[in-house]
């Protein structure tokens, strides 16, 4: 079979799964699914799109690899501009996934490097191969990771974060999930397969409910610490649920009945 051709290849490819679930594929397996801006824009104009059909999302990378972060070749041949262009799509990117009405779901394998890992921590959850490559190699470049760095930090423990940021060292994905940066670790061939069962089981709940149960994860406690403030934010957050849905009178109709809810009793 011959290889596709790289300069036709769309950079992003998009897939209907089935129940509100779409596929967002990162489709430069070249350049091991670094992003050019062309693709940034391209990923941009996928997550827009899906904002009218997806419950949720999985975010995932053609090839061996999950997403190596920026295309420095092309940083290296642009000047200002386009490190400027740089951090501000970069930015648009991470921002859309958080603030995406859908549950965003990174499956990642093999190397997920500087805004790959960003691409990881931005996502509400994420499944990754055992064995994959995460890291951040900016330090070797003279450099602060500018966005995987406070993506890391707000993430993970201090001490953790640091290690990431100086050390330049990659961790692999069952220590990932010992750090809280990802959910699930699974082999390679199992990434894929494991992440659309996650995102099925999720795609069974009101979609208003998980939108506003994603704001709150990011609300608490990014901006809300305080105990009483975090608690009374929980009890807005059900109002504004209970305004737009009323999947939960139909759940509690389906417990008072003896009818199993989605989830309820999920191991």
């Amino acid at each position: 079979m011959a290889e596709p051709d790289q300069e036709t290849s769309p950079s992003i490819l998009v897939s209907e799964a089935g129940e509100g679930i779409v596929r967002i594929t990162l489709n430069r397996p070249e350049k091991r699914n670094a992003l050019d801006a062309a693709a940034r824009q391209a990923l941009i104009a996928a997550l827009d799109a899906a904002r009218a059909t997806a419950k949720v999302i999985i975010l995932a990378g053609a090839g061996t690899a999950f997403c190596a972060g920026m295309d420095l070749n092309q940083l290296a041949e642009g000047g200002t501009d386009q490190e400027d262009e740089l951090n501000a799509s970069w930015l648009r990117v991470q921002e859309d996934i958080r603030h995406h009405p859908a549950i965003v779901i990174a499956a990642a394998r093999g190397y997920a490097l500087g805004g790959g890992s960003t691409l990881i921590n931005a996502s509400d959850l994420a499944v990754v191969a055992e064995d994959a490559q995460i890291g951040m190699p900016e330090i070797g470049f003279g450099f602060y990771p500018g966005l995987a760095g406070p993506a890391a930090q707000l993430r993970l423990a201090p001490k953790r974060a640091a290690w990431m940021i100086l050390t330049a060292k990659r961790i692999d994905g069952r220590t990932a999930v010992d750090w809280g940066m990802a959910n699930l670790a699974v082999g390679a061939d199992e990434v894929d397969g494991a992440a659309l069962e996650l995102a099925r089981h999720i795609a069974r709940f009101d979609a208003v409910a998980l939108e506003w149960s994603k704001k709150a994860l990011w609300h608490i406690p990014m901006h809300v610490s305080e105990w009483r403030t975090a608690l009374e934010f929980g009890a807005y957050t059900n109002a504004q649920i209970h305004a737009r849905t009323d999947s939960h009178r139909q759940g509690l109709e389906n417990f008072t009945a003896g009818r199993p809810n989605p989830g309820q009793g999920a191991a």
